[in-house]
């Protein structure tokens, strides 16, 4: 697993995990912050851009996470975090390795599974794959997910390397996911984020898993969408990992 880690030289670890179809940026802001009294490491996920394999599973990204905390992270982070695909696989690692950190974040994270949505990847990525490296329709695509402006050529340079088939992968991987009941062990102090601009069935995933983790908090974003609040606030996403920190004794 590759990895862009920011503040090496201190102890306390924030593992963050990107959102699909992003890479490491998705956090750089908020890591350039969080560096001068944290260890910041940002995994590049599989079958992203600067990724050393291909997508399978989240639940293999979860094993690559956790294998990568373990042998050099000394087996514990501080806080794990993740948004959208990266927020599943962080909830995958809090439900298999229900020790891992004193504190999480997950930021837009499906946990109901779509089916439909399932379905329709591949016919949908049959039919746009193919425009992903066409200027015009890369700005569109990155218009509607609503990110600031500041971050469409690493957008469009990464999603321009990203296979079919592992965008397909990741896609139907994201549309199937379900949050497991092994949450409920997790000793982890959860903050679950959701934009108030999101659909209804993100919504009721946020809700989800509040109910999964013990003592989690569910915080609904003032005026934003999916995956929008650690990209395009970073300095608000730094400000309250710390406090979240504190409040989880560090």
């Amino acid at each position: 697993m590759k990895v862009v880690e920011y503040g090496k030289d201190h102890r306390d670890v924030i593992v963050l995990l990107h959102g699909g179809g992003l890479s490491w940026w998705n956090f750089q802001e908020a890591a350039e912050l969080l560096q001068q009294d944290f260890r910041v490491v940002l995994p590049v996920l599989d079958g992203h851009a600067g990724s050393d394999r291909e997508f399978t599973t989240i639940e293999a990204n979860a094993a690559a996470v956790i294998d990568y905390v373990e042998r050099h992270c000394g087996g514990h982070a501080a806080l794990l975090g993740g948004v959208s695909l990266g927020g599943q696989i962080a909830a995958e690692i809090l439900a298999q390795r229900p020790d891992i950190c004193r504190a999480a974040v997950l930021e837009s994270v499906s946990a109901i599974p779509m089916p439909m949505t399932e379905k329709l990847v591949g016919p949908m990525m049959a039919t746009s794959y193919g425009l992903i490296q066409k200027p015009w329709f890369a700005r569109w695509q990155f218009q509607a997910l609503g990110i600031d402006s500041r971050w469409y050529e690493d957008y469009y340079r990464d999603t321009c390397a990203i296979s079919r088939e592992d965008m397909t992968a990741f896609l139907r991987a994201n549309a199937a996911y379900e949050a497991r009941r092994e949450l409920a062990c997790t000793a982890a102090k959860a903050l679950v984020l959701v934009g108030e601009k999101e659909t209804g069935q993100m919504r009721r995933s946020a809700r989800k898993l509040q109910e999964l983790i013990p003592d989690s908090v569910l915080e609904v974003l003032p005026g934003l969408g999916h995956g929008q609040y650690a990209i395009n606030h970073g300095e608000a996403f730094a400000k309250k990992l710390r406090e979240l920190l504190r409040e989880t004794g560090g």
